[in-house]
Parts: structure tokens; sequence; C-alpha cells
């Protein structure tokens, strides 16, 4: 089964994008607050696709600098920066991430597209 992990949302976001990844992937979410937390996870066990918001919800950090630090240390699972805006994500994009997507197009049947092609790209690692 498709694992996500998703990193830094608050409560409401992640039930809306839990959806999505059901309906897209069927995929269960698994969640974590904060960098620390969302690292523990991931060297408990193996992600197919994370999610990271571009601002923690706890205030415990910034999404670009988790998945550049993540990618910097060779962190192969891909990763998507949730952000509506444009200059986030070519930022995450130029740190390693997947072509990410923002909560106002979570509804929009190319986020689910995007989400397949990173499973898809994770698949064949």
């Amino acid at each position: 089964m498709t694992v996500v992990l998703s990193v830094g949302q608050c409560g409401y976001d992640d039930s809306r994008i839990g959806q999505v990844v059901r309906s897209a992937l069927g995929a269960s979410l698994d969640r974590a607050a904060s960098p620390e937390d969302a690292q523990r996870k991931m060297l408990a066990k193996k992600y197919d696709l994370v999610l990271v918001n571009r601002v923690f919800d706890a205030g415990t950090g910034m999404g670009l600098d988790f998945i550049a630090q993540l990618k910097k240390s060779g962190e192969a699972t891909p990763m998507m920066l949730v952000s509506d805006y444009a200059d986030a994500q070519a930022a995450a994009m130029a740190n390693g991430a997947v072509p990410g997507f923002g909560k106002s197009a979570l509804s929009s049947p190319e986020v689910g597209e995007r989400l397949r092609a990173a499973v898809s790209e994770s698949a064949t690692k």
C-alpha cells in the first residue's frame, strides 16, 4: 500500500489532503507536526511521498528549509511543497522537490495527476 507523510499542515488541511491522497492514490496518510517528528517517522518507515507545508502550522519551521536539508542529505523520497505561491514552488523544486500544489487547487484533477506522477517516480527508485 502507498503511504504518504504530511508535514506541518494544520488538522483541517491534513483532513482535506488526506481525502485527496486516498482518492487519487488509494494511499494512507501519516502526519508529522514538526521537522523532528517527520525525520523520526521517515527513519522508522518508508514513505512513497512527503508533502511539506510552506510554513509549519505549529510554528516549528519552514517547509523550504526542511526540503533543502533532507535533499542535501541525500533523501531520495519524492517531496512536494504545499503552497499556492509560485516563487515558493520554484524554490522547492530548485532544492530537489517535485512539482507541488497549493491548497486552493486541492479539488483540481491536476493535483491527483501530480500525486500519481510523484508516487510513480518513487516506485522506480
